[in-house]
């Protein structure tokens, strides 16, 4: 290798430390809540997904991460890209201490409205962890009927990495669904559009009718919904 060639390199991974720096110094940026309330226990990062589509299930994740994990990257699901949350995921999956899911579909969206649908969903997915939170860390709301002390933490899922974490899975898990069913139910484009409201959905849904995974109470402005 020339000495040029050899200037290269270093420049190339003095470039990749400096990255890695400034991300793990991002991450330790989402743990001060986890710093904060380390000694409460085991700390609950709950998130949810699918509060705005036409169509499918609101789904949320409840997940606890170890206190000495080395995970990075964790952040809000929006702003990653579909390979890096599928990537997150695994790893989430795989180092969780304990990871619970909870959603709930159209029609029971329909019949409570999706706040209400959103919060069965939370409390599903706290329900179904193998291990007992000592305080849950929500992504801006306080979940009714839950006796687990809570905080809710607005933009959670920008400021914790527990709560970034419940996002990726409930997203991944979510948007995994839709893909399934665009085979259940084609010419909807589910896989593209994961049932939110974009423009060719709403000519699919004028020009189809509605199917099972549609949320009645959501797309009254585009057909008609009268039984």
């Amino acid at each position: 290798m020339t000495e040029k060639q050899l200037a290269k390199q270093r420049e190339k991974e003095a470039r990749q430390a400096e990255k890695l720096r400034k991300e793990i110094e991002r991450t330790e940026s989402m743990m001060v809540f986890e710093h904060k309330f380390a000694d409460r226990g085991y700390l609950c990062g709950i998130d949810e997904v699918g509060r705005g589509p036409l169509s499918g299930p609101v789904v949320a994740a409840a997940v606890i991460l170890p206190k000495d994990h080395r995970i990075l990257y964790l952040n809000d699901s929006k702003k990653l890209s579909e390979k890096k949350r599928e990537e997150l995921y695994d790893v989430i999956m795989r180092e969780a201490v304990a990871v619970g899911i909870g959603m709930a579909p159209p029609s029971k969206i329909d019949e409570i409205n999706i706040l209400q649908a959103t919060y069965a969903a939370m409390r599903e997915a706290i329900s179904r962890l193998s291990v007992k939170p000592d305080l849950l860390l929500n992504d801006a709301v306080t979940i009714p009927e839950v006796p687990i002390p809570q905080l809710a933490i607005i933009g959670g899922d920008r400021k914790s990495v527990s709560i970034a974490a419940a996002s990726i899975v409930a997203k991944v898990t979510r948007d995994r669904m839709m893909v399934e069913y665009e085979d259940m139910f084609p010419g909807y484009k589910f896989a593209k559009n994961k049932g939110y409201g974009t423009a060719e959905h709403i000519a699919a849904l004028k020009e189809l009718g509605p199917c099972p995974i549609h949320r009645k109470s959501f797309i009254g402005h585009f057909v008609d919904v009268s039984e």
